[in-house]
């Protein structure tokens, strides 16, 4: 009994394609291990909609520029958040991954990409509009969440 084409193929394409969803997972699995092991021990309030939620998006966001290209931010933030339209919350976090990216891109080593990310949050506001600076929703919007 010999084996089909169609078989044969797959088999040899198999660990090719593995290779490649493992390599694809890898990417986004390193950036949120990366983010969450600094986001759960800043101390910032607000996990949702304020400082610690400000903070998660920029470094996110500093770190894939860092690590690839700004313009990987820019892509997520329009698929993710709607390029911040439709609501408040929305568009805080598209205002800060677009700081985070700059930040990212023009980080000259990872620790003072980090350094400057936090330096941003500490010096970020309630609706700040200025694209130079982090901002959040007021505390009444403050969810205590991880995401």
């Amino acid at each position: 009994m010999s084996r089909s084409p169609a078989r044969s193929v797959f088999r040899r394409w198999m660990p090719r394609l593995l290779a490649v969803g493992v390599l694809l997972g890898a990417y986004p699995a390193f950036v949120l291990v990366s983010v969450y092991a600094y986001w759960f021990g800043c101390g910032l309030p607000g996990g949702r909609n304020g400082p610690a939620d400000a903070y998660r998006h920029s470094l996110a966001s500093a770190i894939v520029a860092y690590t690839s290209s700004p313009r990987c931010v820019d892509w997520v933030t329009r698929v993710m958040e709607r390029d911040g339209e439709g609501n408040p919350s929305r568009a805080m976090d598209a205002h800060n991954n677009r700081i985070g990216a700059r930040i990212g891109a023009s980080a000259d080593s990872w620790k003072s990409m980090q350094q400057a990310v936090r330096t941003a949050v500490e010096q970020g506001s309630v609706d700040a509009t200025s694209p130079d600076r982090i901002t959040w929703l007021a505390p009444d919007a403050w969810q205590e969440r991880i995401y």
